[in-house]
C-alpha cells in the first residue's frame, strides 16, 4: 500500500469514527466525481440556452443544421483521448478582435492536446500563416494559462492582403504542409471565414503546384491530401447569420452599458440630452439591445431607418419625456444609421437638430474602440470555451467530404452549420439594405432581432391611451417575491409600462405576499418606474413569505383593490407561492385570477426555465472576484483559493463560474463527491504546482455537502498541501445579489415583463364571465420560462413532477452537461463523450406559436 493511500484510509476512518461524515450512499452504478463518466440525458432533457434569441431547436431559417444524434457505444466513450493522435491543429484569429477570442483559443489548445493532437498557434492571423517561421509555434498546456480573462487576442490579429492573392495562399499551404498541419480553426468574422473556405477549396491545386515546384514531396502531399476548416465567429457586432450570439457581443454590451450608466448620472445633474454612437456599420444589434437595456428614448439602426418625419417625432418624444419629469434624454445611434433614402444619420446631425428645435443642452459621445476592449464577460468566456471544444471535435471528425463548417450557438447548444451558407445569408442582409429592402433585411436578421425591435417600439414610441373605453380597463398587480435579484426592477418597469400601453390599471405591491396581505399596494403611472432598468435589487421590496397563512387577508385585498391578474417576479418562493395560490382556489374564489411567475433569482433554480433573471449578474460578479483572486495568487505563487458561491442546493453558479474563471474544481450538490474525490483534487493541485502555473482556484456551492463544508475543505487542502502550497478561503456572500444588472439581465427581464403582460391581458379577457374574472383552469397559473429556444408558459401544477422540493431545484438541469468541459480544461484525465455524431439536415421552418426573445 502506498503511503498516500494509507494516510487517506486512516484519515477517513478518523473522521467517520468522530461522526464528521457519513460513509457515502450511492445507488447502483452511480459514479463518483473522480471518475467523471458522463451520464447522458435522454433527448427530451436536452435544454438549450440562448442569450438574446429563442427559436425552434435545431433550426436556423434557410440554413441546414448539423444536428446531434443520441447514439453511444462503450468504445466511443473513450475515443476522444485518442481521436487526435497523429494529427495537428492550427488556430488563428483574424480581422477585428473581440473579447472571448482568448477563451476559444485556450479551449482549442487544451482540448486538442487532450485528444492527443499537436496544436499550433498562428500569430498575427493570416499574415502569420503566409509568413510562417516563428509566427507558427507549437502550443503547450501552460502557454494558454491566465489568458481566459484577457480581452483582445493574445496571439494577435491582422488584416492580410497577401492571403487574398493566390501566391499568398500558396505560401500558407507550404507552411502548413511542412508542419503536418491539416486542421485549421479560424476565429474571425465573415470575411475571415470566407477566406478560409477559399483556401480549402483550392487546397488540392495548391499542393499540386507546390509538388511541381519541388517545395514538398509526394509523401508530404499524400499525408496532407485534404484540409479541414472550422470557423468560430468572433465579432462584437453580432452581424453573422446562423448563430444566436457571436464571440465578443455580450462583452461589448457590458462596455457600452457601463458607459451609459456613467453618463446617465451626469446627464441628470445638468438636465442634458446625450447622443451615444456605438459600433455597428452594417448591423444595429448593439444599438438596439443597448436601447432596451438602458431605456433609451430613441435608437437609430441601419436595418430599420426612421419614417420621413422622424425629426418631428423625435423632438416630440424628447419633450414628452421631459414633461413627465425626466431630467435627461438618451439617444443611441449605430454608426451605420441611415434614413430611408440611404443618407447617413450622424450623431452630430441629431445633436444639431435637438439644439435647434428644442434648445436642450446636448452632448455627443462616440464610444469607439472602447467597445472592443476590456475583460470578456462570463458569457463570452463560456461561449468561447464551448465553441472551442466543439471546433476541435469537428476538425478531428472531419473527412474530405465534410463541408467547411462554422460552430455557432443554437439555444444552449453548440452546433455546426455549413460555413458558406451562413456567409451568404449574412451578405444577403447587407444587399437587402443596399437595395432599400429594409423589411427583408429585418427578416433575414431573424426573429430574435425583430422581437427586440418590437419591444423597443412599444416602450419607446407608443403612448398610453389618454382615455380608456368602458370595460376595456383591467387591473393587474405586480410584485417581487423571494430574495432580491438584479433585473427585477427592469422586469417591473416593462410590466408596468406595457400594461399602461394596453390601457390597463397597474398596481405595485410592496414586500411580496406579506405586502399583499397587509394592503401595501399603490397604483403605478408611467413615471413611477422611470430609470428602473439599470438599478439593482428590488425597488418594491421583496420577502420570502409565502401566501398560504394569509389567504383570508390576501383575498380581501384582491377584492378591495379589484385585482384581476397578478404578475409575480421572483425565485423558488414565487414558484411555490404560485402553487399555494392554486391550492387556495379551492377555498377562496378571490384567488381565481390569472397569475404568471417570472423567474428571478441568482440561484437559477426555478423549475420550468433554463435561466432566471439575476443569474447572469451574479455569475459576472463571481468571475470578476475570481479574476482578482487569481491575479493575487499569480503574485504570491503556490497558493490555492477556495471560494464559496451562493445558489442553495443548485450548483449552477459554481459550475458556470468555474468554467468562466478557469477553476480547478467546482463542488456541487447535484454531483455527489467523497473524501477520495477531495484527495484526488489535492493531488491534482500538487502536480500542478510542479508546472509554471503555480496557483489554484476551487469553487464550492454553499450547500453542496452538509459535512464537507467550506471550512472542512479549506482545512483539508491546508493540511495536505503543507510545504507545497498555501490555502486561502473566501465566502462571497450577498455581494452576488447586488450590483447593477448586466445587459443580459436587463434585456431578458424587459422582454419577459412584456411577454408576461401580453399573456395576462389575453388571459383576463378569456377568464371574464358573468361580469367578473374567474380563472380556475391549470393554464391560468403559469411560469414563464426559457425552454430550449422558446419562451413558454407552463402551468405551475404541471411542473410539480419536475421539482425536487426538498432541495429546491429542478430534477433535470441542462448545464450539468458542461461539467466535463470544466474538468478537461483543468487537465483532469476523464472520459469525454463523443457519441453525438453530427449529420447534415435541411431544416424546417420554425413552428408557429413559439416566441423568440
Amino acid at each position: 500500500m502506498r503511503k498516500e493511500e494509507f494516510h487517506l484510509k486512516f484519515f477517513m476512518c478518523v473522521i467517520q469514527s468522530r461522526g464528521l461524515v457519513r460513509p457515502p450512499q450511492r445507488t447502483a452504478g452511480e459514479a463518483s466525481t473522480s471518475s467523471m463518466l458522463i451520464q447522458k440525458p435522454p433527448p427530451e432533457t436536452d435544454n438549450l440556452k440562448s442569450l438574446h434569441a429563442m427559436d425552434d431547436p435545431g433550426t436556423m431559417e434557410g440554413i441546414p443544421v448539423l444536428k446531434n444524434e443520441w447514439i453511444m457505444t462503450h468504445e466511443e466513450h473513450h475515443a476522444a483521448k485518442t481521436l487526435g493522435i497523429g494529427k495537428a491543429i492550427a488556430v488563428l484569429t483574424s480581422g477585428g478582435d473581440a473579447q472571448g477570442m482568448n477563451a476559444a483559443v485556450r479551449a482549442v489548445v487544451r482540448v486538442g492536446i487532450f485528444t492527443g493532437a499537436r496544436v499550433f498557434f498562428v500569430h498575427e492571423g493570416y499574415q502569420g500563416l503566409v509568413d510562417g517561421g516563428d509566427h507558427i509555434r507549437e502550443a503547450t498546456w501552460e502557454s494558454v494559462s491566465m489568458m481566459l480573462q484577457l480581452g483582445g487576442t493574445v496571439i494577435g490579429s491582422a488584416r492580410c492582403k497577401d492571403f487574398r492573392e493566390r501566391e499568398g495562399r500558396l505560401r500558407a499551404a507550404h507552411n502548413l504542409v511542412k508542419r503536418g498541419i491539416t486542421n485549421l480553426c479560424v476565429i474571425g468574422g465573415d470575411g475571415s471565414l470566407t477566406g478560409a473556405d477559399t483556401f480549402r477549396s483550392e487546397w488540392s491545386d495548391l499542393l499540386s503546384d507546390l509538388q511541381k515546384a519541388g517545395k514538398i514531396t509526394a509523401e508530404e502531399a499524400t499525408k496532407s491530401s485534404y484540409l479541414n476548416i472550422v470557423g468560430l465567429v468572433g465579432s462584437i457586432d453580432n452581424d453573422f447569420c446562423g448563430t444566436d450570439m457571436t464571440i465578443g457581443t455580450d462583452s461589448a454590451l457590458h462596455r457600452i452599458i457601463e458607459i451609459v450608466d456613467a453618463i446617465t448620472t451626469t446627464a441628470q445633474s445638468h438636465q442634458r440630452t446625450f447622443v451615444l454612437e456605438v459600433m455597428g456599420r452594417h448591423c444595429g444589434y448593439l444599438a438596439l439591445v443597448t436601447s432596451l437595456s438602458c431605456g433609451a428614448d430613441w435608437v437609430f439602426i441601419p436595418e430599420c431607418p426612421p419614417d420621413d418625419d422622424w425629426e418631428e417625432h423625435l423632438c416630440r418624444r424628447l419633450s414628452e419625456t421631459r414633461t413627465r419629469g425626466s431630467r435627461l434624454n438618451i439617444i443611441i445611434v449605430a454608426e451605420g444609421a441611415i434614413d430611408k433614402n440611404g443618407k447617413p444619420i450622424t450623431s452630430e446631425d441629431i445633436k444639431n437638430l435637438v439644439v435647434k428645435r428644442l434648445g436642450y443642452d446636448t452632448r455627443v459621445t462616440v464610444l469607439g474602440h472602447v467597445q472592443r476592449g476590456g475583460t470578456p464577460s462570463a458569457f463570452d468566456r463560456i461561449l468561447g470555451s464551448r465553441m472551442g471544444v466543439e471546433a476541435v471535435m469537428a476538425l478531428l471528425e472531419g473527412t474530405p467530404d465534410t463541408p467547411a463548417c462554422v460552430v455557432s450557438l443554437s439555444g444552449n447548444q453548440a452546433v455546426r452549420l455549413p460555413l458558406m451558407e451562413c456567409v451568404q445569408v449574412t451578405k444577403d442582409v447587407t444587399k437587402a439594405m443596399n437595395d432599400r429592402k429594409f423589411d427583408e433585411a429585418m427578416k433575414l436578421r431573424g426573429r430574435s432581432f425583430m422581437n427586440n425591435w418590437e419591444v423597443y417600439k412599444l416602450l419607446a414610441h407608443v403612448r398610453p391611451p389618454v382615455t380608456k373605453a368602458p370595460g376595456s380597463t383591467h387591473t393587474v398587480a405586480v410584485m417581487n417575491v423571494g430574495a432580491p435579484a438584479a433585473g427585477m426592477n427592469a422586469a417591473v418597469r416593462s410590466t408596468v409600462r406595457i400594461g399602461l400601453i394596453q390601457g390597463n390599471r397597474v398596481l405595485v405591491v410592496h414586500d411580496g405576499f406579506e405586502g399583499l396581505a397587509k394592503g401595501q399596494i399603490e397604483e403605478a403611472g408611467w413615471s413611477y418606474v422611470g430609470g428602473w432598468t439599470g438599478q439593482g435589487g428590488s425597488k418594491l421590496g421583496t420577502k420570502r413569505t409565502l401566501p398560504k397563512k394569509s389567504f383570508e387577508q390576501i383575498s380581501a385585498n384582491i377584492t378591495k383593490f379589484n385585482i384581476q391578474g397578478l404578475v409575480i417576479i421572483g425565485g423558488f418562493e414565487a414558484y411555490t407561492g404560485g402553487l399555494e395560490l392554486m391550492e387556495g382556489r379551492k377555498q377562496f374564489d378571490e384567488l381565481c385570477i390569472p397569475f404568471v411567475v417570472i423567474p428571478a433569482t441568482v440561484s437559477n433554480n426555478v423549475p420550468g426555465s433554463d435561466f432566471s433573471v439575476g443569474a447572469d449578474t451574479a455569475l459576472n460578479t463571481i468571475c470578476t472576484t475570481c479574476d482578482r483572486i487569481k491575479q493575487s495568487a499569480a503574485g504570491t505563487k503556490r497558493r490555492v483559493f477556495i471560494i464559496e458561491t451562493m445558489g442553495g442546493y443548485c450548483g449552477y453558479l459554481a459550475t458556470m463560474a468555474g468554467l468562466a474563471a478557469g477553476a480547478d474544481a467546482a463542488y456541487i450538490f447535484e454531483e455527489p463527491f467523497t473524501i477520495r474525490d477531495l484527495q484526488a483534487n489535492v493531488e491534482h493541485l500538487v502536480q500542478k504546482m510542479k508546472t509554471t502555473v503555480k496557483r489554484g482556484l476551487v469553487l464550492r456551492n454553499e450547500k453542496c455537502n452538509e459535512n464537507y463544508t467550506t471550512d472542512f475543505i479549506f482545512n483539508l487542502y491546508s493540511e495536505e498541501g503543507k510545504g507545497i502550497f498555501d490555502s486561502r478561503k473566501n465566502v462571497l456572500g450577498h455581494m452576488q445579489q447586488g450590483g447593477s444588472p448586466t445587459p443580459f439581465d436587463r434585456n431578458f427581464a424587459t422582454k419577459m415583463g412584456a411577454k408576461a403582460m401580453n399573456w395576462m391581458s389575453g388571459k383576463i379577457k378569456e377568464s371574464y364571465r358573468n361580469g367578473r374574472i374567474f380563472a380556475n383552469t391549470p393554464d391560468s397559473g403559469c411560469v414563464l420560462g426559457m425552454r430550449k429556444r422558446a419562451l413558454v408558459f407552463q402551468p405551475v401544477t404541471e411542473l410539480k413532477d419536475q421539482t425536487d422540493f426538498e432541495h429546491r431545484i429542478p430534477k433535470e438541469q441542462w448545464w450539468l452537461k458542461l461539467r466535463p468541459i470544466l474538468k478537461i480544461l483543468a487537465k483532469y484525465e476523464i472520459d469525454l463523450d463523443t457519441s453525438e455524431h453530427a449529420h447534415l439536415e435541411h431544416i424546417s421552418r420554425k413552428r408557429s406559436g413559439e416566441t423568440s426573445i
